[in-house]
């Protein structure tokens, strides 16, 4: 519709003029929110806790210890969860490793049908090679166990060790790229051939036996055979620092067919398989299937090997962190309900020792529901300031654990504990809260 321009000039300025009108009554609003009862009752509920401190610090101990308790809970797993799946997948998210056990967490006797499950072969490691969506397949030899005695490993200085472990493999695992070389090189196809005595070690192994200077072309022996070090990993970060058969810097890499020659009787084969980019999922159904058929196992029936990714074996990790997760949260979950419960009989006490304050304030006109409130915000106040402890007594001590294991606080952790201590104020304040709002103002102005 057409206006004239003077017109038109006053419709833009009443526009502007009830756009100001409208943001100056957000303001006003917002104003009166901030003077409302609310904020009275929040003034008036940290007013009570600053005149009853011990009164209020006694009150809010159960509270503290449950925010406390999740903060320390939620920074452990949270941390060990993340140390374990950089550990896991350092090993590398296209591996697909086979092993005559189910692997996982085992309590107690392995049954009957996984004892007498036959080995796994060098030849299954060269059979999976043939597989379209295979990159790699290497067998690896442990020649550690029962076999040198208490001393496995001698080194330069003369230092003996038993928890070294021994493992030979093929020159292709280098290609894995799971573990990189430092110092020196891997061993050849010619050397594993020609059964040279050669080897590559693990940093730990390096640095326990051979303290004064690089361990390259110096002599190690293994189970009285001289064996020329040719190689040096690079170092892995441990889990817990690792040590022991459980530190995985402790190993030495030897020539398939050396390991062979010094253990004929060895057993203890493990394969490892590596999918083709992209082709993961694809890789691991078909080694699946190919060691289904070269293990002869029956249609229907389950594998009679174990088979692990770093998918899987997170998945089971987790699986067993949640349940530990979920019976601390409930653990802590009862200090929570102690300082509620503690909350609600402090808050009876106040209605009973106001009761002549909840009088006047209906007899000058306050409404029930103004009554009601006051509490629940004093109730709420008093277990989020309780929560608030807890959080810095979480993050204290996340930082005291982390000098030992690692550990982190997840932003989960912090919102959950403090949303659960004004929750338990909210619950748990609701009864005094409502008892004080139903009451008689007469009554309540003649109470001494």
């Amino acid at each position: 519709m057409w206006l004239p321009k003077w017109r038109a000039k006053d419709e833009s300025f009443n526009l502007r003029e009830r756009e100001t009108t409208d943001h100056g009554q957000l303001t006003v609003f917002i104003m009166k929110l901030l003077r409302s009862d609310i904020y009275e009752n929040l003034k008036m509920a940290l007013a009570t806790l600053r005149s009853n401190k011990l009164r209020s610090a006694l009150t809010v101990v159960g509270v503290i210890i449950g925010v406390w308790t999740v903060m320390a809970i939620a920074s452990i797993i949270s941390g060990i969860d993340l140390a374990v799946t950089k550990e896991i997948e350092s090993f590398g998210t296209r591996s697909i490793i086979l092993t005559k056990f189910e692997t996982g967490i085992h309590v107690g006797r392995r049954s009957r049908e996984e004892r007498m499950r036959k080995e796994l072969t060098y030849d299954d490691a060269l059979a999976l090679r043939a597989l379209p969506s295979v990159e790699l397949a290497v067998p690896f030899l442990d020649i550690t166990n029962n076999f040198f005695g208490s001393k496995i490993l001698v080194g330069a200085n003369g230092k003996t060790s038993s928890a070294v472990r021994l493992q030979g493999t093929l020159p292709d695992y280098e290609r894995a790229g799971i573990e990189n070389v430092s110092e020196g090189r891997f061993f050849s196809e010619f050397e594993n051939d020609q059964n040279q005595q050669v080897c590559v070690i693990g940093s730990s192994v390096a640095e326990n036996f051979f303290p004064y200077g690089s361990p390259l072309e110096q002599e190690i022996d293994i189970g009285g055979n001289k064996f020329r070090v040719i190689g040096i990993f690079e170092k892995r970060d441990q889990l817990g620092g690792g040590g022991g058969n459980n530190d995985d810097n402790n190993v030495v890499y030897l020539p398939y067919n050396v390991a062979r020659k010094l253990k004929p009787n060895a057993e203890d084969v493990t394969i490892l398989a590596v999918a083709k980019p992209g082709r993961m999922e694809e890789a691991q159904d078909q080694v699946v299937d190919m060691m289904r058929v070269r293990r002869q196992t029956p249609f229907g029936e389950k594998n009679n090997f174990g088979v692990t990714t770093a998918e899987s074996a997170i998945s089971n990790f987790r699986s067993i962190t949640s349940g530990v997760a979920i019976a601390m949260v409930v653990i802590s979950s009862v200090g929570l309900m102690v300082g509620g419960i503690g909350v609600m009989n402090i808050m009876l006490v106040s209605v009973t020792e106001r009761t002549r304050e909840i009088g006047v304030r209906k007899a000058i006109g306050a409404k029930r529901s103004d009554i009601l409130w006051q509490f629940l915000i004093e109730a709420m106040t008093l277990t989020g300031f309780g929560g608030l402890v807890g959080l810095l007594l979480g993050w204290g001590t996340t930082f005291l654990i982390s000098i030992f294991v690692p550990s982190y606080v997840p932003l989960w952790a912090p919102v959950a504990g403090f949303v659960a201590s004004v929750g338990i104020g909210l619950i748990f304040g609701l009864w005094p809260a409502w008892k004080a709002a139903r009451l008689d103002p007469i009554e309540a102005l003649r109470y001494e």
